[in-house]
């Protein structure tokens, strides 16, 4: 009789071994001590499919958008400057972006970076989320459309008070009241 239970006997799966004690069959060794997991399926592609079909957004209406903001804030007066000193990479930058706002707008899951620390040392302050909230907004209406617009200027929104208030928040604490000192000549 086999008793499988914690401190019973297995003596049921001695059939399994030969006399040298190793197991006759890889697939019973398997199935016993690897059980498998009943797949997984995940509802994200069921998620993004409903979210593009309620916004009318997709890759491609992302990608316009990621590089039509892009172009506006690195001719901006105000936003341009701190774009070029801290991106090398613009191509490298711009995919980035789109895997974001995909995860963003989408929940397709293709970003998985920490925006925080690229964006605390920055000399940015309310007036520059003011300032990059009005181009993305511009460039989503310009390029998304209506219901689409409305659904990733809600989420810059959010994004930019939570990003707002956590450098104000890590600047208190360092006891930097505002904006970094810029550099002389900037």
């Amino acid at each position: 009789m086999c008793d499988p239970t914690p401190g019973g006997n297995l003596h049921c799966l001695s059939k399994a071994h030969n006399r040298h004690g190793i197991f006759h069959s890889e697939s019973f060794r398997r199935m016993v001590f690897e059980p498998r997991l009943p797949p997984f399926h995940s509802a994200r592609p069921q998620v993004t499919a409903d979210l593009m079909a309620r916004t009318g957004l997709d890759e491609e209406v992302l990608v316009r958008l990621v590089h039509t903001f892009y172009d506006r804030a690195r001719a901006d007066s105000l936003l341009g400057p701190i774009f070029a000193d801290h991106i090398a990479d613009w191509p490298s930058h711009l995919e980035r972006m789109v895997d974001f706002w995909s995860s963003v707008a989408l929940m397709t899951g293709r970003y998985h970076g920490a925006p925080m620390p690229k964006h605390l040392p920055l000399p940015v302050d309310q007036v520059h989320f003011d300032r990059w909230l009005s181009l993305f907004g511009q460039s989503a209406v310009d390029v998304c459309p209506p219901r689409g617009a409305a659904w990733v200027m809600e989420r810059a929104e959010r994004i930019a008070a939570a990003i707002g208030k956590n450098i104000a928040d890590a600047r208190a604490r360092q006891g930097c009241a505002g904006v970094p000192p810029r550099e002389a000549g900037s």
